[in-house]
């Protein structure tokens, strides 16, 4: 089956945060929105038909995740899509994946205990930490022609501090869009297991990997009580309104202490119905909307690739190696991230992340979602142009 992805949906009065409250981050509700990562498509069919045949159902009572069809959904996809070996017993509901980094955060570390993030950095990142009243020890990426990697000088370094206790890693990262590679994860693998770090891994767009395999970290470690996986589908499927998501947690201890503060303290084991059908349903039958989904997204890259070096030579842009997001070096402009904000707001019309939100230096880098149809896409980038000519010569 063909699937098209060039249908435009209005999306204006459906409570949607990028549409209908973009004010609240820019300032100006009449602007393009290209910032909070969700996607301009409708899920897969197969989910929609799913989800309609439950809804004239009509009943929406309490609901249990703890069973075959969840699970077995999941491995299935990591065996199919990954060559990945994930037991059932590992899985475990949670309602979003900062909750599980929240409460991983909470059994794994004491107060004032050290966590390493690689930045820039999904903003979550920064303020769970900060409000679990734990260190945040930053780990700046190496960016050298046009491409991130890894400090593992600085990162053992930091390991290596007995108050360290957690190592987040964002694999595919975001916002960079690189997918570590299999020896950048081993080498990740043995300095946690030298210093007795914990290692906790948002994968929550392990499926945009573009050119490169992704590999969860339950691959490479040797030890499996010490690697935890945070992810869910929201992103793949299009679907974080539907509420849920899950992660793979080996230790039987600390998956017994998780599900205690779920169910027990917090009260959130019942999984939202629609959430966990949109897994089940997507995962099981939805790998070739997946598979045309990704191509679409890489081709999107592509044109922003080109238009960037034909029309606005004065920014870079590296092909990522995942996610539908474009980060744009805008360094050459000299501009702060204020001046680029307004430039694009008033005279290009268009709402686009700064960089600096993530943690990069302030006027360095835009974070640009291109999930949308090329049509979105095009104006985005035509706004994109008026914002950068202006700057260029006001």
């Amino acid at each position: 089956m063909y699937y098209h992805f060039e249908k435009i949906i209005d999306r204006k009065g459906t409570y949607c945060t990028q549409w209908d409250f973009i004010q609240d981050r820019f300032g100006k509700a009449e602007v393009l929105p290209f910032s909070i990562s969700d996607m301009d498509f409708q899920s897969p069919p197969e989910i929609l038909e799913r989800l309609e045949r439950h809804l004239k159902h009509g009943i929406f009572g309490y609901t249990r995740w703890n069973h075959d069809s969840f699970k077995l959904a999941i491995t299935h996809w990591y065996r199919s899509r990954y060559d990945a070996k994930i037991k059932p017993d590992w899985i475990v509901y949670s309602p979003s994946v900062m909750y599980t980094i929240s409460k991983l955060i909470e059994i794994l570390t004491e107060e004032n205990d050290q966590i390493v993030l690689q930045v820039p950095a999904y903003d979550a990142f920064f303020n769970t930490i900060q409000t679990s009243n734990r260190k945040l020890l930053p780990n700046p990426l190496i960016y050298s022609a046009g491409k991130y990697t890894l400090d593992f000088e600085q990162l053992e370094k930091l390991l290596a501090d007995e108050k360290t206790k957690v190592l987040l890693l964002c694999n595919p990262h975001n916002p960079t869009g690189r997918v570590w590679d299999e020896q950048e994860l081993k080498t990740i693998v043995e300095l946690c297991a030298k210093y007795h770090v914990n290692i906790l891994s948002d994968d929550i767009h392990m499926d945009f990997a573009f050119t490169k395999k992704f590999i969860p970290i339950t691959e490479i470690a040797i030890d499996l009580n010490h690697v935890f996986i945070c992810t869910s589908a929201s992103k793949t499927f299009n679907i974080p309104a539907l509420g849920g998501s899950y992660a793979l947690i080996p230790n039987d201890s600390v998956r017994e202490k998780f599900l205690s503060i779920l169910k027990l303290r917090d009260g959130l084991s019942s999984a939202s119905i629609f959430g966990m059908l949109s897994i089940i349903e997507g995962y099981n039958q939805a790998h070739d909307w997946v598979d045309q989904l990704k191509d679409y997204i890489y081709q999107n890259h592509i044109i922003v690739q080109r238009f960037l070096e034909k029309e606005l030579p004065i920014l870079h842009y590296t092909l990522p190696e995942s996610t539908f997001l474009a980060w744009i070096d805008c360094s050459k402009l000299n501009r702060s991230g204020g001046e680029i904000k307004e430039a694009l707001v008033n005279i290009g019309q268009v709402g686009i992340m700064g960089g600096d939100v993530y943690g990069a230096e302030d006027g360095k880098f835009l974070r640009m979602n291109i999930g949308c149809p090329k049509e979105k896409l095009y104006k985005g980038l035509e706004g994109l142009k008026l914002a950068v000519d202006y700057l260029i010569h006001s």
